[in-house]
């Protein structure tokens, strides 16, 4: 679908491939743990070194051993989303209840606790009884 805009040829935008610095996402997939983390960055690659703990280690099985549709409950916020992750669900719980996310390309390199999260912003109404004597006879709309 190309039109013609001042003399110029407009081609249509097509969508651009994701990549992580400079590797695409099959690319990414195909790499060793070790390999992907010289890519990622310090917090990540500590994570990588150090190992990860038992929990984290179920998440991934249980991750890995679930159909691609459906969706796998977790507590592990501090798990690292890794290039084989994308494309699945995965509800974090937030102390309170669980969130559902679907791990998408951009998110790699991201831990999943980044994406539900624990405190939400609580919208105060105008001042009433017991605020301070300075704000006590604002003018109520």
């Amino acid at each position: 679908m190309a039109r013609a805009r001042k003399g110029k040829k407009v081609e249509a935008r097509r969508k651009r491939e994701f990549t992580y610095r400079g590797h695409t996402l099959a690319e990414l997939q195909a790499m060793s743990l070790e390999d992907l983390a010289k890519l990622l960055t310090a917090r990540a690659r500590r994570s990588i070194r150090r190992g990860f703990n038992f929990e984290t280690t179920q998440f991934f099985e249980r991750l890995r051993a679930t159909p691609a549709g459906k969706v796998v409950r977790t507590h592990c916020r501090d798990a690292l989303i890794l290039p084989d992750h994308v494309g699945r669900r995965v509800a974090i719980h937030n102390g309170k209840a669980f969130t559902e996310v679907e791990v998408r390309p951009e998110m790699i390199g991201h831990y999943y606790g980044e994406f539900s999260l624990t405190r939400r912003f609580e919208k105060h109404s105008g001042p009433g009884v017991g605020a301070t004597r300075s704000s006590k006879f604002m003018p109520l709309k």
